[in-house]
């Protein structure tokens, strides 16, 4: 089974575009990967990076991984931490967190990163929240891919993040033509999404703000570029069922989401995030509920 399908254009804090594909039609989650932004390559000027200001998540943990570029996170347990090029931030929201995300500010640059959020199982999601820096992910070159491991074991490597369900994540980027072929688990669910350039994967091409969805049952499959190139692979055990995903919540019911709502916007629940000179988001009314599995 080939599913392709179409990102479509969001904009992120101030006015950063993001290609998103994650939720979308057809397809609205790849194992635990519920929700996936892929911004950039590009520049940005003074004042127009990324600017989100503190806002809150339940039942989820945010996963970011930064290509170019530098982003300061701030949380509402005190951590306070860049990310740049080549490292991973995982944060646990478990039953209530807030953060914020900030380009050095005042200044231009350039970001090319992506965002994925992960549904946490139930018996995870009133877990105490974290975060997570992880500066050094595992590498390998195999077939004229520079292969970096995001999540789970591959490769004789374990990457460090820490997640609850069976997932996998590699960044495979090519300086030139390449073909390789990747063992997968056949009881995994996977998806590709390049993000630069354009690749074949499975026999189908695919291109930059597209995803191509793989199926369960593969025990590989087989990728090329016919130029320099960088491509996402995500995959993991089939969720199993629903989730209710709206503004920056994972939950299962309406209630989850009006209560989450309201102890937002009371200043309850999900602590302060500090120093970082921004209004915090203003939750906005419940409407339009969907629930994305």
């Amino acid at each position: 089974m080939l599913e392709l399908s179409t990102a479509r254009s969001s904009i992120v804090g101030n006015d950063l575009t993001v290609k998103r594909a994650l939720p979308g039609k057809p397809r609205r989650m790849v194992g635990a990967w519920c929700f996936l932004d892929h911004a950039g390559p590009m520049d940005y000027a003074p004042d127009h990076g990324l600017t989100v200001g503190p806002h809150p998540h339940i039942g989820l943990q945010t996963f970011t991984w930064m290509i170019e570029g530098e982003v300061m996170h701030h949380d509402s347990l005190g951590n306070r931490q860049m990310i740049r090029p080549g490292q991973v931030n995982l944060m646990t929201a478990g039953r209530g967190i807030s953060h914020a995300e900030v380009s050095p500010g005042g200044e231009s640059g350039r970001i090319h990163a992506a965002q994925l959020w992960i549904a946490l199982p139930d018996e995870e999601r009133e877990r105490d929240p974290a975060f997570q820096h992880c500066p050094d992910m595992p590498r390998i070159a195999q077939d004229g891919f520079d292969i970096t491991v995001l999540v789970g074991s591959a490769f004789g490597q374990t990457a460090a993040p820490k997640v609850y369900t069976p997932l996998i994540g590699f960044d495979l980027e090519s300086k030139a033509a390449a073909r390789t072929t990747l063992a997968l688990d056949p009881s995994f669910e996977h998806a590709v999404m390049p993000l630069e350039g354009s690749a074949i994967v499975g026999g189908q091409e695919v291109h930059d703000g597209e995803l191509l969805y793989l199926g369960t049952g593969r025990d590989s499959i087989d990728i090329k570029t016919t130029a320099a190139g960088r491509l996402l692979l995500i995959g993991g055990t089939p969720f199993g069922k629903d989730v209710l995903l709206w503004w920056n919540f994972v939950g299962r019911t309406q209630e989850d989401m009006e209560i989450a709502t309201e102890d937002w916007n009371a200043g309850r629940r999900f602590g302060t995030v500090p120093d970082t000179g921004l209004e915090p988001l203003k939750a906005p009314p419940l409407s339009g509920l969907h629930l994305r599995g």
